[in-house]
């Protein structure tokens, strides 16, 4: 029988894989551009409860198993070829966590992948901040009403 704890970690674990599948699906499925820093956003999020779930699994005695779709690429509009928006050096972070994850998972320390998780939902809210404000600052401006005399 499993113990409260067990079930608890149990439970947040399988809404964050929901969560981050849903995340993970939104950027396959995204029309260009639309809703990118929304979309980076939620990613963030989702990796943060990825996170947080592996360590409440870990601490309810739960061990990582190795993913075999660990070597998996993100979504197209979040590789490199993509043109993605957003600060480059912020990309580069995102693309050294996107590798740390893959790393991690392929082995099976459950905190090693919480990290790495923690770390590219940072990166990821990052990015989605600096693509709001570059979008932001792209927003058409509104001509001037002139008076008549």
């Amino acid at each position: 029988m499993a113990t409260s704890a067990e079930s608890r970690a149990q439970a947040a674990f399988r809404a964050a894989q929901a969560s981050w599948s849903e995340a993970l699906q939104a950027h396959r499925l995204a029309p260009p551009d639309a809703g990118f820093s929304a979309r980076l956003s939620q990613l963030s999020a989702a990796a943060l409860a990825e996170a947080d779930a592996c360590r409440q699994a870990h601490a309810a005695g739960f061990a990582w198993p190795p993913h075999r779709a660990s070597s998996s690429k993100p979504p197209f509009e979040l590789c490199p070829e993509s043109g993605r928006r957003g600060p480059a050096e912020l990309w580069a972070r995102f693309d050294a966590a996107v590798d740390e994850l893959s790393r991690a998972a392929a082995a099976s320390e459950l905190l090693l992948v919480a990290d790495a998780y923690a770390q590219l939902g940072e990166v990821a809210g990052e990015l989605a901040e600096a693509v709001a404000r570059e979008d932001a600052g792209k927003a058409p401006r509104r001509k001037r009403a002139r008076r008549a005399a």
